[in-house]
């Protein structure tokens, strides 16, 4: 399924329009306040915007927002955990997605106030694609991982991509995170998506 951007405007007058295709990565970029997030907020209908989102056939202003979210899944900058333990927030256990990002079953159990930033982080992402959305947004996924759980976290969702064939929106500033997880590369200036040469 085609993620289409159709004149998507947000409040500070910015306008975009673009094409992901199925089973795609297009990176973004761009200097502090260009509106990444704003982007990506829009997309997933938690912000006030102006113009069409479309995946595949389904149109995000023709359903609740709520359902839209099930088919477009954002992971944040900074995740969001509602209640005491991890385990609350998963509606089932996914052993081997956790294994992949360095944790046992036995975390399910764990108090969210002792997980680590990064480790909230390697988590949220196991939350996400456990929903199994048919579109991602990532704003700067591994921005508080090591070198290391970068390449776990850059290869599961790699791996997401793959056998789903899901759309992929990533806000990266890592040139060399670009060059090794996107199909094209576009950096926000003035208000309007541009294409970039990935080196």
């Amino acid at each position: 399924m085609n993620l289409t951007l159709k004149s998507l405007s947000i409040h500070n007058g910015q306008s975009f329009d673009l094409t992901v295709p199925t089973g795609e990565c297009v990176c973004i970029s761009g200097a502090s306040g260009t509106g990444k997030t704003l982007l990506l907020r829009a997309i997933a209908d938690l912000d006030p915007h102006e113009g069409e989102v479309i995946l595949g056939e389904a149109e995000s202003q023709t359903m609740p927002a709520n359902e839209w979210r099930q088919k477009v899944g954002l992971l944040p900058a900074e995740s969001h955990w509602w209640f005491d333990t991890v385990g609350e927030h998963f509606s089932k256990s996914n052993p081997v997605m956790l294994k992949k990002v360095g944790f046992g079953e036995e975390v399910l159990g764990w108090q969210v106030k002792r997980l680590s930033t990064g480790e909230k982080q390697r988590l949220a992402i196991v939350r996400l694609l456990a929903l199994q959305p048919g579109a991602l947004l990532l704003d700067e996924p591994t921005a508080n991982l090591d070198a290391e759980n970068t390449k776990v976290v850059e290869q599961l969702i790699n791996d997401y991509r793959k056998k789903t064939t899901a759309p992929v929106v990533w806000v990266s500033h890592d040139p060399r995170q670009i060059k090794r997880v996107g199909d094209r590369w576009f950096q926000i200036k003035e208000g309007k998506l541009v294409e970039g040469k990935i080196q």
